[in-house]
């Protein structure tokens, strides 16, 4: 009780105090809105950044304090002509004062609110203005401010199915952790099990996910030949030095990971034209075609591979660290035919979040796990002396990627 009588007197001299300064606490705070396309469709989600740009030596409280005496931080949508599908507050830091016994959580500086919206199907098309209310109450060391709210305006251009839209101000929602809902404008669940995956993963399992399924790619009919060349390759430089070839094992796989990494960031950036195409009908059925496909290769009706002479001429790369550097990035595009069908699943999906970090970790992950294998195979080049047959077993590995594709 003592707590909370200190509290009421310390926050009424502060009110006093803040009268002096009528008008102050409107420049406190200043805020900022983004959004994530340019246009919008009917029944699609846009994200919409709040910045909260916070005055040197002020700070507002979290939208949950540690007290509840506390006035929060909120942001209010008006939902009359749009749907709220989430708004998530940053992440806030504790700090201790005077005038209570715990840590009082706060937002200072530069912070972030995100939102996701979702226009309705009855909304008009042209502009759409959603009125958005912050109520906060701004803070420093001394001195607290009264209540305020700042009022501001989402203008949004709603257009129809068969206008183009791109993604914009993607710097910013890179740093945000807020994900869409399973939409048309975003989501691909629809053209490819393995995006549809990925999707309702996080970060963490989505790549580890993507690891075992470049150590399982390995085993696919027309990548497990490249063993035995792997081998050969190692083999000959081996001088019985492992660390030299622990060495080539990790260049050889770093070669083959700058190749599925340049992949990957160059489907992210161009994330926002992939996007805009997904709107059209006809692309998604190319789309769902091309899986259907590559599924029907994966169940042996054909055979998707690079040329041989192609994959002799990967195995004849020079010796020495260069030779393995490059080895690693032309069995990269060797092996590109065998596991396209599981490259295309994660390029609509790294295409569809448009993000260059992800793309390039996505990528990267891959190529680590279809990789490792042979940083073992390199050190142990010089002892290997046969491999298991390929045979039903590998051919069952391969149809299962194909009941993965169709999915």
């Amino acid at each position: 009780m003592k707590r909370y009588i200190l509290f009421v007197l310390f926050f009424f001299a502060m009110f006093i105090s803040s009268n002096a300064q009528f008008g102050l606490e409107n420049n406190l705070v200043k805020v900022k809105l983004y959004s994530s396309f340019n246009k919008v469709q009917k029944n699609s989600e846009v994200k919409v950044a709040i910045k909260l740009n916070i005055d040197e030596g002020w700070h507002i409280n979290s939208n949950v304090p540690n007290e509840d005496y506390l006035i929060p931080t909120e942001v209010i949508i008006d939902s009359s002509k749009i749907e709220v599908m989430s708004i998530q507050y940053p992440k806030a830091k504790d700090i201790k004062f005077s005038f209570s016994d715990v840590p009082v959580s706060v937002y200072d500086g530069e912070v972030y609110v995100g939102v996701i919206l979702k226009v309705p199907e009855s909304a008009k098309l042209g502009i759409l203005e959603v009125p958005i209310r912050i109520t906060y109450q701004a803070c420093n060391d001394a001195t607290c401010m009264a209540p305020n709210d700042i009022d501001t305006l989402l203008t949004l251009e709603v257009v129809d199915n068969k206008t183009q839209i791109s993604e914009i101000n993607s710097e910013i929602f890179s740093k945000l952790n807020i994900s869409y809902t399973k939409t048309k404008q975003i989501s691909v669940q629809s053209e490819s099990g393995i995006a549809d995956t990925l999707e309702s993963s996080g970060l963490l399992l989505s790549l580890i996910l993507v690891f075992l399924g470049g150590l399982a790619l390995n085993l696919t009919p027309c990548v497990y030949p490249l063993i035995p060349i792997t081998i050969g390759y190692f083999g000959g430089q081996s001088e019985g030095k492992t660390s030299k070839l622990f060495m080539l094992g990790i260049l050889y796989v770093l070669g083959m990971a700058l190749t599925y990494s340049v992949v990957g960031v160059v489907t992210a950036l161009s994330g926002a034209v992939f996007g805009s195409l997904l709107q059209s009908p006809i692309v998604i059925i190319i789309i769902a075609g091309i899986f259907v496909a590559l599924a029907l290769s994966m169940f042996g009706l054909y055979e998707i591979k690079m040329p041989d002479s192609m994959v002799a001429k990967a195995g004849g790369a020079r010796a020495g660290v260069f030779g393995a550097f490059f080895m690693g990035l032309t069995m990269g595009i060797v092996a590109a035919p065998c596991i396209g069908p599981f490259v295309l699943g994660l390029v609509t999906y790294v295409a569809a979040k448009g993000d260059v970090f992800y793309g390039f970790i996505m990528f990267f992950f891959l190529a680590i796990g279809l990789g490792t294998p042979y940083i073992f195979l390199a050190i142990f080049s010089g002892r290997i002396k046969s491999l298991p047959r390929a045979g039903f077993w590998m051919e069952g590995v391969r149809n299962i990627f194909g009941f993965i594709l169709i999915a």
